[in-house]
């Protein structure tokens, strides 16, 4: 099983490999957050998202994940593992 670092790692560079797919800069998705979604962030938090230092509101994840058009649990979401209690 990986560790949270390690997940957290893979999905941001799935995050910033989406971004640069299109061509974008980070200024590009911050732009389209405010006038697509009406959400107002810096630069430098959006980079702090991709680098996995800060993590998203939902409201903010959802945006990002709608803007690549992928789920949200495949750029910000580690997969929960239940354990049963007997």
């Amino acid at each position: 099983m990986l560790g949270g670092d390690l997940v957290t790692k893979i999905k941001r560079a799935k995050l910033v490999s989406l971004r640069k797919q299109k061509s974008w800069s980070q200024k590009d998705v911050v732009n389209i957050l405010s006038k697509e979604y009406g959400i107002n962030i810096t630069d430098s938090y959006y980079g702090m998202i991709e680098q996995g230092a800060r993590n998203p509101t939902l409201r903010v994840g959802v945006a990002i994940s709608k803007i690549f058009n992928v789920d949200i649990d495949d750029i910000f979401f580690e997969p929960q593992h239940n354990k049963m209690l007997c």
